[in-house]
């Protein structure tokens, strides 16, 4: 079938795609090549907890860990089978125990979940590291239930190493529409007139409703079934971390992390088991190269849904 001119979903075949994936590591390169240094701006293939045993500790500033929520989901040729809950509690520990000596002392780590793997997740990053917040974001995507309210949220929980940690609130910052604009002395107060309108920005909260999961049309869109958005992780990224610090993403899927830090000036490493969404990854990347726009995201600026861009 082929595929309407407007549809930019990139699910490039293993057959296809050699070439990309020739560009990534695997374990045995990565011991060859790197003898326990970090592989920056790397993707490496293969089994996550082998690969984090390879990585220098105290090497990354932040982490982002998508892990597989417990449902059942397939991905490409694998697939991820729902447990019991102490089984996914045993699942949670070993990574996050694989992950924590590899963060800095100032770093941060931040995890995404649905509603129900959040309440492990949440109490065992706990154990580990200093819990901060419990963000909540709104998928405008879901599906209904006949028996149950439809699922529409999800939960990425923020922690950190530390009592010492980096947070650039300025640079997450909202860009909000003025309905009543209010003045003082006749001049705007705690807003400003543009050439788009009247705007305020203020401070994010921890429930996100300004997110668009990516979809056929948009640059950014592939196949795969868990995809987080360019917007989200540019926020957990321009709020943890500095230009030219290094990110880790241990489940990086089709490549958002890596190629939202590398738009936003950062190193990154990450790792993947599916040779088709390292595939995927660094097609992702090679495009960051020419195209570094972020969807929702301009000059600075974190949009409101659906005002701009």
């Amino acid at each position: 079938m082929t595929k309407s001119t407007r549809n930019k979903t990139i699910d490039t075949k293993l057959e296809d795609g050699m070439k990309y994936l020739s560009r990534c590591l695997t374990l045995s390169s990565l011991k060859r090549e790197y003898k326990n240094e970090l592989p920056l701006n790397k993707t490496v293939n293969g089994d996550m907890l082998e690969v984090l045993r390879e990585l220098p500790e105290e090497s990354v500033d932040l982490i982002i860990a998508d892990p597989p929520y417990n449902i059942y989901k397939n991905f490409n040729d694998s697939s991820f089978s729902k447990m019991s809950s102490d089984k996914y509690e045993d699942y949670t520990r070993k990574w996050i125990e694989a992950v924590k000596p590899l963060l800095k002392k100032d770093g941060s780590i931040y995890v995404c979940c649905d509603w129900e793997s959040s309440l492990i997740i949440g109490r065992v990053l706990g154990e580990y590291f200093n819990l901060r917040n419990r963000i909540t974001w709104q998928r405008e995507k879901g599906r209904g239930a006949s028996a149950n309210w439809k699922n529409s949220m999800e939960d990425i929980w923020f922690a950190t190493n530390g009592e010492k940690y980096t947070f650039n609130l300025d640079d997450v910052k909202v860009r909000r529409r003025v309905i009543a604009p209010y003045k003082q002395d006749g001049k705007p107060k705690d807003w400003q007139e543009t050439d788009d309108g009247r705007f305020r920005d203020t401070c994010p909260s921890n429930f996100w409703d300004d997110l668009t999961v990516p979809f056929w049309s948009m640059a950014e869109n592939t196949a795969h079934p868990t995809q987080k958005p360019e917007k989200l992780v540019a926020k957990l990224i321009l709020a943890s971390s500095n230009r030219g610090d290094i990110v880790l993403d241990p489940f990086l899927g089709s490549g958002t992390t890596s190629v939202t830090a590398k738009k936003l000036a950062r190193n990154y490493v990450g790792i993947e088991k599916d040779p088709r969404y390292c595939i995927w990854a660094e097609q992702r990347l090679e495009m960051a190269d020419s195209d570094k726009s972020i969807q929702g995201f301009d000059k600075g600026i974190f949009w409101e849904r659906n005002i701009r861009r």
